[in-house]
């Protein structure tokens, strides 16, 4: 199992990123997929989550209204649009594949994770 982020980078308040987690190694259309951050000396928290579909979405509440999660089956990636960036979005993103039937807002539901990209936001 592989997960592949990419899409991070340095951006201004108010600026727009697009992430990208590309999967492989697995049937990517059977599981539900999430993303998740981790800013420096903090834990890793939950930020987006989506079923296997693509029907169900939910979202850490700090990002509501200005992150989408979104997949696309076929090409087995997972996206994470994030517009209005703000500085305190600065973390590294990682994205996970969730296998256990735990809340999905907890790092435990998930057993494979990616690598992580830098998101950095100045004010």
């Amino acid at each position: 199992v592989q997960l592949q982020a990419s899409g991070g980078g340095l951006v201004q308040a108010g600026g727009s990123l697009r992430l990208s987690c590309v999967a492989s190694g697995f049937n990517f259309y059977s599981y539900a997929m999430g993303w998740f951050r981790q800013a420096p000396g903090k834990e890793r928290e939950f930020v987006a989550h989506i079923n296997w579909n693509g029907a169900r979405e939910d979202y850490e509440d700090s990002v509501k209204g200005r992150f989408t999660i979104s997949r696309d089956n076929a090409k087995s990636t997972v996206y994470l649009q994030m517009n209005s960036l703000k500085s305190e979005d600065t973390a590294v993103y990682y994205c996970a594949r969730r296998t256990l039937e735990l809340p999905h807002t907890i790092v435990e539901a998930y057993s494979n994770w990616g690598q992580g990209t830098l998101v950095t936001v100045s004010s």
